[in-house]
């Protein structure tokens, strides 16, 4: 393990070793900027691509058109990306700069003074102030207080508000305020990383201060850069890291981007559309040499020389390549980019989905990924914070074997329990005095005398809560001393050693001494299998068992307590190891777990309590419409397996009996994990035909065991089941999990509020965190941070679908405006001797895809197929984006074809209007684009579903802006186009013609769109007549789930067959594969028609 030497107030010594304290988040200098820019720019297939094509066009002898035509968009592109890359990082260096020429106090040979930030080196002494931010990671050294002890605010690093206690090394007690400045030392330390939970590391201190002695250093002993010194007059510390080398520092970095479905449809189109661009280029080369060699050489005014130069057969390729180079639109990615934008900002802008309680808002910090929210098939989510409240109540709780809180269910209000406390029952008094003081949670007594509780953990602070309403009142921690109040009598005792909570211990345990008595006891808190089986021998835990399953069943958690008395000399040889192994600087937590576990055991076990955790409001609602939608649901949670389910049935994740079954897989060995999972699956495969809500628990030992001998196996469990409920899992098997619905290709969504969510967050498809009271971890690690649970529906069911649906009419529309353009060119291309010669200037189709089709669609992103209200009462038309029914190669053909037939119109109509000798050719190509400009108008009214002033401005603004500007330029005598518009808009043969494009192009395309409307409706279509007409729309009662079962011949323990989402719910809709044929009862009753959509619902599974 790499470790570094800090020397203390020498940091001469340091300042060529390691960096100074210059924070820098920038992307670029001055100097590199634009080469770094354009590097990073050109690394894009489609980027090189016109590049090339651009290239292409400076050679005069090939190029159609003025090469200003592609040159300018695509200067214009890549200066839109480079603004705004430059523009972000000018802002991260103004927050630099900020930072950087902060001014703080260090000791510099004996002496305070300021300097800036960004000065400070490894070894410096740095001051603090009350409310002072922290400029670097600092060893804690002093403190104004007393104890040795100060208090910092670390929401800006991990987003918790609670105060947090820091305390100075066991090896710096007692040192003089004035000898602080005059300290040396060195502290050894590992190598920068980014955990800020851990920091193993020694100190030694030079004489005078102590005899060279080792003093081990923890998480506990530092106070970490951007955290707030708070309550405390002043302290300081030794700079361990600074700069970018600082925890925090490590821990920036730009996540990896994620792709979404869309994205990749996208890309794949784009492919098709290469290939058959290529495919053009050769056969109208081909034909166009040929023409030439055989046709062209006996026009006399062609002027073809007899002989040309080597090179000669590629240059009408080559000039083919360039004309249908805009097959591809150039600025397909600049467009959706913008519009993606808009929708993250729709999320942030949403008042609905503002948490009134707390004031939070939704936020959006991935803004590429919108439209995956309208696909998601799996929702992973925590349990604890996320669809409950983590407001802790105590509830019950059973000591010595006598239960309290069952009548009334509330302990705290249990005459029986009150009169035990009263009586002094030795029990009940050992039981308060474990849930007073067993824990990290601090009292803060205010000067009217009520004390506050500052705790990391809600459920500490409920115990202590619970404790001081029963009298044993947790008063005041003054360093290692800890006074408890009990029946107005103060009680001391001396923390000797704290044995912390880990999620591989799951207890956690205090060493303590009875200042009166003198008596060394330690005492424990944990899960029920963390303390159980440790029970000293002779000591019956039926009862306490049987406590913990009642507690499960009602949903509430538990926690069993327990005490120990300890020898001096026993523990006096434990503290050695236990030093030791905290002294360690490699595997530190593992032999620190190690050292524990020789102490905790031979347990008195004192009783359980039990702690309530209320559900949020509106998660049952929620989860319920969402299954509607189609989505499954896995809890992954470390609460025990009762507790578990006991939520899931009160929040509607599984339903009770009989409609509801669940089948457990459980076992300690890989015999006994592998035939569970058996036995599950052949009951999953027979009951897969029924209307059954089936649904697996497992808990963390048997999954660990699954993942790792049986993923074949658990993978097609995976695929059958609907639900899942995973108990005692751990953050990596959360992440794992993830990790397995997504190698099967469904879109996942993982939704946490805490820590140990960040994992599964970040390895999910789309990663939600929740602003809990847990801090604010997940929320920053998330694409999208919400306020509560239920507005998880709103963010799916609105803004993800409507964001699908605008994302897939924009891009096969940026396809079709370029292919229209194209396919008129390559028309042109039979008149004009297979040519390569353009139809249209060099203006007119820069302006084409730059302004004339780009401001229309545009605005597309305030389109509405179907109102906000629809949409919630019936989540199932989520199956549309799930299934990607609007963006695929058959609606891409649709558009494709579309494309085609409108060319030919404007080709074919223009040709017969002006094609003749008094016109000329400028004419004929303005007649044509104009055309072209009619149908794009028409086309995008046509598309649109819901109309704003907005959208009639740039749909009927932007076509008389076309007339406007081309007025302009016709007057300019230099356009090479003069007079013309002015000519052909007096001319009512130019008017005529208009309408004739218009009729012959989009008649058969309404007819079409009447024809599926009223004889083959899809459920969309259907709701939005209802609309439209103002009829009922009917309950989500009318529908009924409907299941798929996996194909006959899937073999035992083998998904290398193709998935069909079986019991992944699929809704009873006529579209859908398995729909029947129906007829109307009502002209609304719509979710039986007679239409169906294709059966291609189903997607190959990887093999594990």
């Amino acid at each position: 393990m790499m470790k570094r030497y800090v020397y203390i107030n020498d940091d001469e010594l340091s300042q060529d070793l390691y960096c100074d304290n210059r924070i820098s988040n920038r992307k670029y200098t001055i100097l590199n900027f634009l080469p770094k820019n354009l590097w990073e720019q050109f690394s894009r297939f489609m980027n090189q691509y016109f590049l090339l094509i651009a290239c292409l066009q400076l050679w005069p002898l090939i190029t159609p058109v003025n090469p200003a035509s592609t040159w300018g968009p695509l200067i214009f592109i890549f200066a839109v990306s480079a603004t705004k890359e430059a523009w972000d990082d000018y802002n991260r260096y103004l927050s630099d700069k900020k930072a950087n020429e902060k001014e703080v106090w260090v000791v510099r040979q004996g002496i305070k003074k300021h300097i800036q930030a960004q000065d400070i080196r490894v070894g410096s002494l740095v001051w603090l102030r009350e409310n002072d931010e922290v400029p670097c990671d600092l060893v804690l050294i002093g403190t104004s207080e007393p104890q040795g002890i100060c208090y910092v605010e670390t929401a800006a690093l991990d987003g918790e508000t609670d105060l947090k206690t820091r305390v100075i090394p066991s090896a710096c007690m007692g040192i003089d305020f004035e000898l602080l400045h005059k300290i040396k030392g060195v502290i050894e330390c590992p190598n920068p990383d980014k955990d800020i939970r851990r920091f193993d590391a020694n100190l030694r201190l030079f004489p005078p201060f102590i005899d060279n002695d080792v003093c081990p250093l923890t998480i506990r002993n530092t106070i970490l850069q951007s955290c707030y010194l708070r309550n405390t007059e002043w302290a300081c510390g030794i700079a361990v890291y600074t700069g970018n080398e600082t925890k925090l520092g490590m821990s920036r970095g730009i996540p990896e981007p994620k792709l979404t479905a869309v994205d990749a449809m996208i890309d794949k189109l784009t492919g098709a559309i290469f290939v058959f661009q290529i495919v053009v280029v050769i056969v109208l080369g081909i034909a166009g040499n040929v023409w030439k060699d055989t046709e062209a050489r006996k026009q006399w005014y062609v002027l073809y020389p007899n002989e040309g130069p080597w090179y000669e057969l590629l240059i009408i390729p080559l000039r083919f390549e360039l004309l249908c180079s805009i097959m591809i639109p150039i600025s397909i990615k600049v467009s959706l980019d913008l519009v993606k934008s808009l929708y993250a900002k729709f999320i942030d802008w949403d008042t609905e989905m503002i948490d009134i309680e707390t004031g939070t808002t939704s936020n959006a910090a991935n803004t590429a990924i919108s439209e995956d929210l309208g696909q998601v098939e799996y929702i992973l989510t925590d349990k604890t914070g996320t669809l409950t409240e983590n407001k802790m109540i105590f509830k019950r709780c059973c000591v010595g074997g006598v239960f309290y809180g069952n009548e009334s269910g509330d302990a705290l209000k249990d005459v029986e329990l009150l009169n035990a406390v009263t009586s002094g029952s030795a029990d009940t008094i050992r039981f308060l005095t474990v849930m007073a003081i067993c824990n990290t949670v601090i009292p803060m007594q205010s000067k009217s005398g009520a004390i506050s509780y500052k705790a990391q953990s809600q459920d500490e602070e409920a115990l202590v809560r619970a404790a001081a309403r029963l009298h044993m009142v947790f008063v005041n921690k003054n360093v290692n001393i800890l006074e408890i109040n009990f029946n107005a009598s103060i009680v001391q005792y001396e923390v000797l050693d704290t044995l912390e909570f880990t999620s591989d211990r799951k207890r956690m345990s205090v060493v303590v001494k009875d200042c009166k008595s003198g008596n060394i006891v330690l005492l424990s808190k944990g899960a029920d299998e963390a303390i159980l089986p440790y029970a000293c021998a002779g000591q019956q835990t039926r009862t306490f068992a049987d406590a913990v399953e009642q507690y499960a069943q009602l949903g509430l958690r538990t926690f069993c307590l327990a005490w120990r008395d300890l020898e001096e000399d026993e523990y006096r040889e434990w503290s050695l190891m236990f030093k030791e192994a905290n002294s360690t600087l490699v595997d530190r937590e593992w032999r620190v777990a190690e050292v524990c576990q020789r102490l905790e055991h031979d347990f008195e076990i004192l009783g359980v309590a039990a702690i309530e955790d209320r559900l949020q409001d509106g998660v049952p609602e929620t989860i319920e419409t969402l299954r509607k939608a189609g989505i499954n649901f896995w809890m992954l949670t470390g609460d025990k397996q009762k507790t578990a389910i006991q939520i899931a049935l009160s929040c509607n994740f599984v339903s009770p009996e009989p409609k509801g079954q669940l089948l457990l897989i459980n076992g300690k060995t890989e015999d006994e994990v592998c035939r569970s999972l058996e036995r599950v699956l052949l009951t999953m495969r027979i009951t897969n035909s029924e209307p059954k809500d089936v649904a697996f628990v497992v808990d963390g030992w048997a999954l660990e065991i699954a993942l790792k001998h049986y993923r074949k196996a658990f993978t097609e469990l995976a695929i059958l089941s609907r639900t899942a409920i995973c108990c005692r899992v751990t953050p990596s098997q959360k992440a794992q999990l993830v990790e397995l619905l997504k190698s099967c290709d469904y879109k996942t969504l993982a939704i946490g509020d805490g820590g140990n969510d960040v994992r599964m967050i970040q390895q999910a498809d789309i990663g939600v965190g929740i602003n809990g009271r847990e801090g604010l971890q997940a929320a920053r690690a998330a694409d999208y941070s919400i306020g509560k649970f239920r507005f998880l529906k709103r963010l799916i069911l609105v803004h993800g679908r409507y964001s699908y649906n605008r994302t897939a009419f924009l891009s096969q529309y940026s396809f079709y405006k370029s292919l229209l353009i194209c396919f008129i060119q390559i028309l042109f291309s039979f008149i004009s001797g297979v040519s390569g010669t353009s139809l249209f200037n060099s203006v007119s189709l820069m302006a084409y895809n730059v302004v004339f089709t780009s401001v229309p669609v545009l605005v597309s992103v305030l389109d509405k197929d179907l109102s906000e209200r629809t949409v919630m009462q019936h989540p199932q038309i989520l199956f549309y984006c799930q299934a990607g029914r609007l963006l695929n190669p058959s609606t891409f053909a649709g558009w494709f074809g579309r494309s085609l037939f409108h060319a030919i119109v404007v080709f074919v109509i223009t040709l017969h209007a002006y094609a003749h000798e008094k016109s000329e050719m400028e004419e004929v190509s303005m007649v044509a684009f104009s055309g072209c400009i009619w149908l794009q108008a028409f086309v995008v009214a046509l598309e649109t579903n819901s109309f704003t002033i907005l959208q009639y401005l740039a749909i009927w603004g932007n076509l008389a802006a076309f007339y406007i500007i081309n007025w302009i330029v016709s007057g300019l005598p230099s356009s090479g186009m003069y007079m013309i518009m002015f000519r052909l808009c007096r001319q009512p043969s130019y008017w005529m013609t208009m309408f004739l494009i218009v009729a012959a192009g989009m008649g058969p395309v309404l007819a079409l769109k009447y024809f599926r409307y009223t004889y083959r409706p899809s459920k969309i279509n259907l709701l939005q007549q209802a609309e439209r007409l103002g009829g009922p729309i009917l309950s989500l009662g009318n529908i009924e789930p409907q299941e798929r079962s996996l194909e006959k011949d899937v073999s035992p323990l083998s998904i290398a067959q193709s998935k069909n989402r079986s019991p992944v719910f699929e809704p009873l809709l006529s579209d859908s594969p398995n729909s029947t044929k129906t007829t109307f009862g009502t002209p609304f009753d719509f979710f039986q028609s007679q239409s169906r959509l294709s059966s291609s619902y189903s997607r190959n599974c990887k093999d594990n």
